[in-house]
């Protein structure tokens, strides 16, 4: 066959041809250091529950804890992120139960800083797995109350702090928490715990999984729509980032993470911040069940991953984690 024309002098498939060369000029790479471990507890003993909606996932009494953090610490993935699936008996209107000293996530803290305490521990700061309602703030006549709200959540953050945590995670959208919970960590003396600001939370439609996984998924009442963010809007994310910023922020998150790349690469030129990701319980189930189901490869999850980190963000919450972690090592 004749060939037209001449060669091109530059030819970019040159640094595609081997293996080795495709890692030494490859822009970006995701290592354990990026993962955020996601782990769910529930009350009792001797329990590893499946989680049914989120397959591959499990809620831990607090006993069986030792397994995953194990793991976890093996692997070196850096930090792990609690969350409670709260017994409906301990829910009420105001959510109380948040600031009991003996819930779920205090006495998780406290566990996995016993198994090893080297490994990072957050804990969100939300009153939705312990609401009647499913909202992350109190409720009255259909109507989030901001700052009623934020009063609770201050004396959350500062119990977990108490109880050893290293990351505090306000994921509520209320207006004002993030500066409101620097004030009373640092004047109860907790100057060195990290606040990771869930600036732009977007109400989407791929939390089900994880509201199921927490219990609070047949209790929401309406939708929070008017507390986090509409999915139309990319700019107000930035207006949301500064204030988290000024008030004392030390790293923010985009969640939820794939449908929102745009936003945190949008985040990540403009602040110069750490950046998270929440790759969130509708994405991980998406993905875990085209595997099962032979329709896509597991080379996915990290295709997936890879284009979170290659939008700026520096780390990534994902229920993949601990099979990431294996498979990088």
């Amino acid at each position: 066959m004749k060939i037209l024309g001449k060669y091109p002098s530059v030819r970019l498939r040159r640094n595609r041809k081997y293996g080795w060369v495709r890692r030494l000029v490859a822009e970006n790479n995701l290592t354990v250091d990026d993962l955020i471990l996601p782990i769910f507890v529930r009350e009792g003993k001797g329990k590893i529950e499946k989680i049914k909606s989120m397959p591959g996932c499990n809620r831990y009494t607090i006993d069986k804890l030792n397994n995953i953090i194990n793991t976890a610490s093996k692997l070196k993935i850096p930090l792990v992120a609690i969350f409670p699936n709260t017994p409906g008996i301990k829910k009420n209107s105001i959510g109380s139960e948040a600031l009991n000293e003996d819930n779920l996530v205090c006495r998780a803290i406290k566990k996995i800083k016993k198994i090893n305490p080297n490994i990072g521990v957050m804990a969100d700061v939300a009153l939705d797995p312990y609401t009647n309602h499913g909202h992350d703030g109190i409720l009255k006549k259909k109507e989030i109350l901001n700052d009623e709200t934020i009063n609770i959540l201050s004396k959350q953050a500062l119990l977990q702090s108490q109880m050893g945590c290293d990351v505090i995670a306000p994921s509520d959208m209320m207006d004002g928490r993030v500066g409101i919970i620097r004030k009373t960590l640092d004047k109860n003396n907790f100057k060195n715990v990290q606040i990771l600001s869930y600036a732009a939370k977007y109400a989407s439609n791929f939390y089900g999984p994880f509201r199921d996984a927490i219990g609070s998924k047949n209790k929401l009442k309406g939708d929070k729509k008017t507390y986090q963010m509409d999915n139309k809007n990319s700019s107000e994310a930035l207006r949301e980032v500064a204030l988290d910023i000024k008030e004392g922020a030390d790293f923010v998150m985009v969640k939820p993470a794939l449908p929102y790349i745009d936003i945190i690469k949008s985040i990540k030129d403009t602040f110069k911040i750490p950046v998270f990701g929440y790759q969130v319980s509708g994405e991980y189930a998406m993905i875990k069940n085209s595997i099962n189901s032979g329709n896509l490869r597991d080379d996915v999850i990290l295709e997936s991953l890879m284009s979170i980190k290659r939008s700026g963000a520096s780390a990534i919450v994902t229920y993949f984690a601990i099979d990431v972690a294996r498979k990088i090592k």
